[in-house]
């Protein structure tokens, strides 16, 4: 069984997938499933919390079974429960949170919290380590998806590296360098998918359509950003594509064919750039080009102030296929290695949180029966990285 030595559950319950996995070491993954609520909330064109709460509710026990029954092991074999605390919807955490809690009583567990942030970081290590390429620290990482965009310098924690069986082991310290002040990126792709009547989500549908369009047709002005240079703002070009819509009412026609469309279930991204302009496919493709240059330019600028020997990109966004070649190119280009996880493990996912998880019980971090959701749960650490020229 050395194999299997160190089995964290995790259970990841923060938005709209209720997520279980095994992992191993903090290293291998023995099994991770997802149970996807998009069919649920797409009618909406985006998250309902409270129908999300009561999916939680339906999915968890046949989901964590799940992942226990494809690790091929028992619920007794499990050395801990990894479970996410926040950020999140409050109604949707608390499912976690209340089962992770139980469960661990019931098995005489110990029960560990995570940070859903600090999950999206450890995606990054989990699978660059799987592939032998240990990333050197200290990293810049790029946190994007429909409900976070921001940006932290993650370095080593002083006096907590500690040499275990199943591979070295970290602690790290968090620096939050700027973050949005309104919409997250992947909020603004739906916004603007959901004007255009494009479906829902917006993200992967725009990616597919904006290949087909002219990124330099439509002009959209950068944010100005006062007080922190680092933050992000996608309120401003959402308002850009509202504005340009009201402006051109040729638009209006196809938009409602393609709403028409999608009530009838025909959402492939054939179909709808079957019902789409060129006009349409050179919006989205400038929208997607305006995005992705603004995460691109705040992540390298953001290098001159916080030295790093890595960029980590995750989230739901990291997906992207353009957001994933122009930071190739530029990391590359500036002689930076770049890392993302798996487009499988870029979204909520809860191999993510047990490796997150496996940190924290190696350190001793243990929670009890107070654990409760925090909606807010800010990721941050005791130190203050090292500021550069």
């Amino acid at each position: 069984m050395s194999e299997k030595k160190h089995l964290i559950l995790g259970i990841e319950s923060s938005c709209d997938e209720t997520a279980a996995a095994i992992v191993a070491g903090g290293r291998q993954i023995l099994s991770s499933v997802v149970a996807s609520q998009t069919e649920i909330h797409r009618k909406y064109g985006g998250v309902v919390p409270e129908l999300a709460s009561r999916e939680h509710l339906r999915q968890i026990v046949p989901v964590v079974r799940e992942a226990i029954e494809e690790a091929n092991i028992t619920l007794r074999e499990v050395d801990a429960v990894a479970v996410t605390q926040g950020p999140g919807l409050i109604g949707a955490l608390l499912v976690g949170v209340t089962y992770g809690k139980v469960l661990a009583m019931s098995l005489h567990k110990p029960l560990i919290a995570v940070n859903h942030l600090e999950g999206h970081v450890h995606a990054v290590l989990l699978e660059a380590s799987s592939a032998g390429r240990e990333p050197q620290l200290p990293a810049l990482c790029l946190i994007v998806s429909g409900g976070h965009t921001i940006l932290y310098h993650v370095s080593e924690a002083a006096n907590v590296t500690a040499e275990v069986t199943d591979g070295r082991f970290f602690r790290f310290s968090y620096y939050k360098i700027g973050g949005t002040r309104d919409d997250a990126a992947g909020e603004a792709y739906d916004k603007v998918a959901r004007m255009l009547a494009l479906g829902y989500p917006g993200g992967p549908i725009i990616d597919r359509l904006a290949l087909d369009g002219n990124a330099q047709a439509v002009r959209f002005s950068d944010p100005k950003m006062t007080g922190n240079p680092y933050d992000f703002s996608f309120s401003g070009i959402k308002t850009a594509v509202l504005h340009h819509l009201r402006r051109n009412q040729s638009f209006e026609a196809e938009i409602e064919t393609r709403r028409q469309a999608l009530a009838k279930g025909e959402r492939s991204a054939d179909r709808l750039r079957a019902l789409s302009s060129a006009a349409t496919l050179d919006l989205v493709a400038s929208f997607q080009r305006s995005v992705v240059s603004n995460l691109l330019s705040q992540t390298f600028a953001a290098l001159v102030q916080y030295p790093a020997r890595a960029i980590f990109v995750s989230g739901g966004v990291a997906a992207n296929s353009e957001l994933r070649r122009t930071f190739e190119s530029e990391s590359a280009h500036r002689g930076i290695e770049v890392f993302f996880p798996s487009r499988a493990l870029s979204t909520d996912n809860a191999a993510m949180i047990a490796a997150a998880g496996y940190a924290h019980f190696m350190a001793g971090d243990r929670a009890d029966s107070t654990l409760n959701a925090e909606a807010n749960l800010p990721l941050s650490g005791p130190a203050r990285p090292i500021i550069g020229p």
